[in-house]
């Protein structure tokens, strides 16, 4: 079933002057409920534009945007809701941080859903268990929190609206290792545990290749390609004449292929990457 549609979306900026410009031109894609979906393309093809449409903070030029098969800007009820419904993560959203303690700035969206005290409560403490943060964390000012536990108490205000739909935005970047893969994680265990959709914007293939069950492409304002990982992560030339790279490990593999090996190619995460050696050349011998 499909949760979110659009048809013929086109963004201008700067409109009617001389410095017009397509942000995003012509976009119809379909997004099924409960699906990773991951978001690559180079700087400036038009992704964060994209995004900010599916949950009405931009109004399209042209086009329509579905939500649940409902035109979001059908009348302002319907946008008002569109807002709880997707719940948006920006990229650095530990900026946007500004309450007294980690409590009530995860409590900030539930509570202009003019939500029962009781139920902004628990909605709290469900999302702050989403992200790993504990009990003492919550009566902390933001400001005292590591760098990546401000990144995860501001993705938990975003699941504390409990969206049908999350839209992160480069959740992982600037953060050291081990926090990315933290972030990766409360990412993965966050759908499993709800259903939600989640879109997932990023310049990490390796992140998209890990957590997607379908990848769109852009590339100068439009879509290019929509489909499985082994779908868009296998056409290796044409990702990098648009300024993006395969995976790393699926790089190596082809490397191997080039050197005659007969290994597969379609890996595209660490995990498939040593299955296959394991497969080739037995486990004793990786040991």
């Amino acid at each position: 079933m499909k949760i979110i549609s659009t048809q013929g979306l086109t963004h201008l900026y700067s409109k009617g002057t001389p410095f017009e410009v397509a942000a995003i031109r012509d976009i119809s894609v379909d997004i099924e409920e409960g699906a990773l979906v991951g978001i690559i393309g180079a700087t400036g093809s038009g992704k964060s534009t994209f995004i900010q449409h599916l949950n009405g903070i931009l109004k399209p030029e042209a086009g329509k945007v579905y939500l649940e098969g409902r035109d979001i800007w059908e009348d302002k009820k319907s946008i008002r809701e569109t807002r709880f419904k997707v719940g948006l993560c920006f990229q650095y959203p530990e900026y946007q941080l500004f309450e007294e303690t980690v409590y009530k700035d995860i409590s900030f969206g539930p509570r202009n859903m003019k939500l029962p005290q009781d139920e902004i409560d628990r909605r709290v403490r469900t999302a702050a268990d989403y992200v790993g943060l504990g009990e003492e964390a919550l009566g902390k000012s933001p400001f005292d929190l590591s760098g990546g536990e401000k990144r995860r108490a501001a993705i938990a205000g975003v699941m504390a609206m409990e969206p049908k739909v999350l839209i992160l935005d480069e959740p992982t970047a600037g953060l050291d290792p081990s926090g990315r893969r933290k972030i990766l994680k409360l990412i993965a265990d966050y759908r499993v545990r709800t259903g939600s959709t989640v879109i997932l914007v990023s310049h990490s293939m390796e992140d998209v290749a890990a957590l997607a069950t379908s990848v769109i492409l852009m590339h100068r304002s439009s879509v290019v390609m929509q489909g499985t990982v082994e779908e868009v992560f296998t056409q290796g030339g044409l990702l990098k004449s648009m300024g993006l790279n395969v995976p790393q490990v699926t790089e190596i593999f082809e490397g191997l292929r080039a050197r005659g090996l007969p290994v597969s190619d379609r890996i595209f995460t660490i995990e498939q990457g040593l299955d296959e050696l394991l497969r080739f050349y037995g486990k004793e011998a990786v040991r």
